[in-house]
């Protein structure tokens, strides 16, 4: 069977054009929180630091694989009608059964998360708060953290997890404080190979005994 050359060159060229916009929107993405460190590199584990920050907050119940897609739309509004900046990340905390053994691994798990849009620097006061939205102030923190690049799904952030924990039980120095959260960079516009999140576990050194 002959090919056609025309249908062939068009595919490329829509190929090499959702490559450029990808490229194009990550080398222009919204700016970090001031202070936070760069993105985590896909597959690297390495311990973070972060300053103080300030959030909108909304707060989730339900499939804790909706959480950030449904918190998106009422966090827009909230920064947009205060005039707040867009940042990157978003982040998602999730609870602490999403750590603990025979509970964690499952797409159908509900629960408790909260999602929020980083304030670029804690000095920011929204004029208005619309009910389900609250201003939060976060202390700075340490984590563990494992960078991906890919779709947003629950499965990796599930996967992230078991390998923040293996990491964990090779590294007892270190103790978990808090629960787990997950940070997503780039717009739903970026097509999915591109994507860049991080998975992280808040932790302290543990206390020499």
């Amino acid at each position: 069977m002959k090919l056609h050359p025309f249908p062939i060159l068009l595919g490329l060229l829509g190929l090499l054009a959702i490559l450029v916009i990808g490229i194009g929107y990550n080398t222009a993405t919204a700016p970090l929180p001031d202070g936070f460190p760069q993105p985590t590199p896909d597959g690297k584990i390495e311990v973070k630091s972060y300053p103080a920050y300030r959030s909108g907050t909304y707060g989730y119940s339900g499939p804790l694989r909706q959480a950030a897609e449904v918190a998106f739309e009422p966090l827009y509004r909230h920064i947009s009608s205060n005039n707040i900046g867009m940042t990157a990340p978003v982040e998602t905390r999730y609870p602490m059964l999403t750590l603990q053994e025979g509970l964690r691994g499952h797409l159908d798990e509900v629960g408790q998360a909260e999602v929020s849009f980083l304030y670029r620097n804690p000095n920011i006061q929204p004029q208005q708060v619309a009910q389900g939205i609250k201003v939060e102030d976060h202390p700075p923190i340490h984590v563990v953290s494992i960078g991906l690049r890919g779709a947003y799904t629950y499965t990796g952030f599930l996967q992230s997890l078991e390998l923040l924990r293996n990491w964990l039980a090779h590294h007892p120095n270190y103790q978990v404080v808090g629960s787990p959260r997950r940070f997503f960079y780039d717009s739903p516009f970026v097509p999915d190979a591109l994507k860049r999140s991080e998975v992280q576990i808040p932790i302290r050194v543990a206390t020499e005994p």
